[in-house]
């Protein structure tokens, strides 16, 4: 930590100038690490005023590029910045085969369906995506129900991710908010995200997690591998 450098920012090397060529470009990975280092890094409090102009300043860049709310992240589509925390899905795993499912309907829904209605099978995938939090990675395991053209997935409740879900879950439930033994406590769960070395979050940062983790669990490539099992399955 030096008089020039308080903050200890990285240095890292421009690309060039921006199109008025009145500030400094970066490229998208240079950009992360300057966005995380606006939001990671610790500042007393008496300095956070201070913080962003010198952010700004040192790496030479101009309002439009650094923003406090948000950064250009659609040149690297797969991370984002949820309340001082780098999000990220990794991998996914198809765990076990196609489960074949017998759907019940009652006499009435079955006056109502046709034919072909009758006919769409219902299936269970067992499934696992990995997601990272400031680089460190944790599984979220999930149970994939489909049924026709519509789908649905339930987790379980044994990784963190997992109980952060049904900590959200559980907490619109009156009836479980009081039950210590069927949902986790913020408390607890900012105890595990300690011994992991990730910061503390509030409730607000643990629902954005929750739907960023909803929104990302079967991208493109998953459900090509799943129609794929599907149309063998048939």
């Amino acid at each position: 930590m030096t008089h020039n450098n308080p903050y200890n920012l990285i240095p890292l090397q421009p690309t060039g100038r921006n199109e008025t060529n009145t500030a400094n470009t970066y490229s998208p990975e240079d950009m992360i690490k300057i966005y995380e280092q606006q939001f990671l890094t610790e500042v007393p409090e008496d300095k956070l005023t201070e913080f962003l102009p010198f952010l700004k300043a040192f790496y030479d860049i101009d309002n439009h590029t650094l923003d406090v709310s948000a950064i250009i992240f659609h040149a690297i589509a797969d991370s984002c910045i949820i309340y001082n925390h780098k999000v990220k899905a990794g991998r996914y795993e198809i765990l076990e085969g196609l489960v074949k499912e017998e759907i019940q309907a009652d006499d009435s829904e079955e006056e109502r369906e046709s034919a072909e209605e009758e006919q769409v099978q219902a299936y269970t995938l067992e499934c696992k995506r990995i997601f990272f939090i400031n680089d460190i990675e944790m599984p979220y395991h999930f149970n994939l129900f489909i049924h026709g053209d519509s789908y649905s997935t339930l987790t379980k409740r044994d990784s963190l991710l997992e109980k952060m879900y049904w900590f959200v879950s559980d907490s619109f439930d009156e009836q479980l908010l009081d039950n210590s033994e069927a949902t986790e406590s913020l408390e607890s769960i900012n105890q595990q995200l300690a011994s992991l070395g990730i910061r503390e979050m509030d409730l607000t940062t643990i629902h954005e997690l929750v739907d960023y983790i909803e929104d990302s669990l079967i991208d493109d490539d998953m459900a090509e591998a799943v129609n794929k099992l599907l149309d063998e399955a048939e």
